[in-house]
């Protein structure tokens, strides 16, 4: 697609990233085939299509307005387009480009400014946590609305961690969100890679990924919390704690994979972190890429009937990462009944971050739609990859939801 950047754009790093994307796309609409906001509203520019023609414009010259903003407000970021793209759009870091620009141009009303504010700034403070046991003690009083976004309290096995030590050792990112809201799946992540004679260890200043602060406009922000876990990872990284380098450094929120992943992007223009970033993203596994690792190790140790799972793949993980097959295929191995839906597996289920709390109605359509299409494989348990995914199916259903390596913990155990 050819490109004419505006006179302010030219030179700039977003300008040059934007115009190599758009150079690629050739405007063949496969996309929007698989765009879910275009299924279900029918509008050209809440497609991938539509919305690349729209920064397209902006990045020309033309003045965006609030319908703009919306457009892309509505994106949910899943990148099923790019999974379809013949052409290796990259739409992910295009879109991040077109809302900062926009942004920059279009001032939200002022109850979107509090909205978005409240949510970049709570779920990634250190006053999370508490708030939600908070939210826990009192939730049987709490509003069905704000009900569905607060977990029962954990129980106290979910924060038994492992104390043995083993030669290999790997990194894990706790989560910003998910230790307060799904302790569970990092104990249960540490005890699974303990079974196969893996040690776990946490660098304690580590937080948010990133993503929270970017995907809402905090551009800076982001970069300042990928900056900060990469700091308080490197002396693990390169073995300055007398414990050992680690081998990899372990995700299993698919949403913060994805990122952490994408940091040597991020962070290609900053001399200070180019480097370093580089390599953090290069050491980045999300935790289902152990499992052909794991499996042998663990195949033995499995005792009892495992449940019949029905399995919800993360978009993150799925479009983001483009691991597809490795979770239901090491599963089954370990004799696991573990099915995708047959209609639906590659559209999203509409939690997509923060996206569930500023675009509610359209992300329950999803979510619903997305139970539905899981509803016939009659599972004992639904599982899934990422804490919003499995926060929000919950919400719509009273077939538990889990992370899949819960579900293999409990087999263990």
């Amino acid at each position: 697609m050819q490109t004419t950047l505006a006179p302010e754009y030219q030179g700039s790093a977003d300008g040059a990233d934007a115009e190599a994307i758009l150079r690629k796309c050739v405007h063949c609409g496969f996309c929007t085939a698989t765009c879910p906001t275009y299924q279900l509203l029918g509008d050209e520019l809440d497609g991938p299509r539509g919305r690349i023609y729209l920064i397209k414009q902006v990045l020309e010259g033309a003045e965006p307005t609030r319908k703009t903003q919306l457009h892309l407000d509505r994106c949910l970021t899943c990148r099923n387009c790019e999974s379809t793209c013949p052409s290796g759009v990259q739409y992910g870091a295009l879109v991040d480009i077109g809302r900062r620009v926009v942004d920059a141009k279009v001032e939200r009303p002022a109850g979107e400014r509090a909205a978005r504010t409240a949510l970049k700034e709570g779920l990634t403070s250190p006053l999370f946590a508490p708030a939600m046991k908070l939210g826990q003690l009192f939730r049987p009083l709490v509003p069905t609305a704000l009900k569905a976004k607060v977990p029962p309290k954990a129980p106290a096995s979910a924060h038994r961690w492992p104390t043995r030590s083993h030669p290999r050792k790997v990194l894990m990112l706790l989560g910003c969100v998910q230790p307060a809201m799904a302790p569970n799946i990092n104990s249960a992540t540490a005890r699974v890679l303990d079974a196969a004679g893996i040690q776990t260890l946490v660098a304690d200043d580590a937080g948010c990924c990133g993503a929270i602060r970017d995907h809402l406009g905090d551009h800076e922000g982001g970069l300042a919390d990928m900056r900060r876990n990469i700091d308080a990872w490197w002396p693990l990284v390169e073995g300055l704690t007398g414990q050992g380098a680690v081998e990899a450094i372990v995700m299993n929120a698919s949403g913060c994979g994805v990122t952490v992943k994408d940091y040597a992007r991020h962070l290609k223009h900053d001399p200070a972190y180019a480097e370093r970033a580089a390599k953090i993203s290069a050491l980045t596994r999300d935790l289902s890429e152990l499992l052909p690792d794991l499996v042998p190790k663990l195949k033995p140790r499995l005792r009892g009937k495992a449940p019949k799972l029905a399995f919800h793949p993360p978009c993150t993980l799925q479009h983001g990462q483009q691991l597809r097959g490795g979770i239901e295929g090491g599963l089954r191995e370990l004799g696991f009944d573990i099915t995708l839906t047959p209609t639906d597996s590659h559209l999203c289920c509409g939690s997509a971050g923060t996206y569930s709390v500023l675009q509610p109605a359209l992300a329950y359509q999803l979510r619903d739609r997305k139970l539905a299409a899981l509803a016939p494989v009659g599972a004992q348990a639904i599982v899934s990859a990422n804490i919003g995914c499995i926060q929000h199916l919950q919400s719509g259903t009273p077939t538990p939801v889990k992370h899949w390596v819960e579900v293999l913990d409990e087999a263990l155990a």
